[in-house]
């Protein structure tokens, strides 16, 4: 896609994002990979409301190049686009049900979600979750960065999930069934439900490989 038409499908992503309710006010950011940096939403602007001609174009520095002020998450794009170097496109939500997972005290921070449903397995697959950092944090990108070298999804505690895939299209596919999953584990986590077992997740990865 050219430059133009990425711009334009981030607005509309993030548009569909939020009238469906998977952001609120002005949280949450995408980005696309380009060849001398990305492309990432600007910071305190509703999801809902882009303007194609105002994101942000940023280099693997963090320097700005186009459009107005980045989000102060930006580097946390840029940390996860230097982990995952086959993947061109992160969303950044603080979803509802995502961010209430990352609040709950008992949970297994190497794997937060169990295997739920053969689509998790396929889309997102192990979902680390990350110490409570303040949003733009030097440190959590640190963070960021180095967990992403094993996993395409993270979950920040008291924060939200950040995803990464290899298109738009799929990043946020990946981080809308991340958010029905942990909308399922609430609904779930104490009625011990039955989750694909270790063979049928090896079976999925191998029938569907990333």
């Amino acid at each position: 896609m050219s430059e133009r038409d990425l711009r334009e499908r981030i607005a509309m992503h993030g548009q569909s994002l939020f009238d469906r309710g998977f952001t609120c006010g002005s949280s949450g950011n995408i980005s696309v990979r380009l060849p001398d940096g990305i492309l990432v939403t600007p910071t305190n602007v509703c999801l809902g409301r882009l303007d194609p001609d105002r994101i942000s174009k940023v280099k693997w520095d963090g320097t700005l190049v186009a459009g107005d002020k980045p989000s102060k998450e930006a580097v946390l794009h840029l940390s996860m686009y230097r982990s995952r170097e086959k993947d061109d496109a992160i969303v950044h939500l603080h979803s509802t049900y995502s961010v209430a997972v990352s609040c709950l005290p008992d949970i297994d921070s190497a794997n937060v979600l169990p295997a739920l449903t053969a689509y998790y397995v396929m889309r997102v697959g192990t979902l680390p979750m990350l110490p409570y950092f303040p949003p733009g944090d030097q440190k959590l990108a640190a963070e960021v960065e180095r967990a992403a070298l094993d996993a395409r999804a993270v979950l920040l505690a008291n924060h939200g999930p950040i995803v990464a895939a290899t298109d738009l299209d799929k990043a946020v596919y990946a981080t809308e069934e991340l958010e029905e999953t942990a909308k399922l584990y609430l609904l779930l986590r104490d009625r011990s439900p039955r989750c694909l077992t270790d063979e049928q997740c090896r079976d999925l990865h191998e029938r569907f490989p990333s």
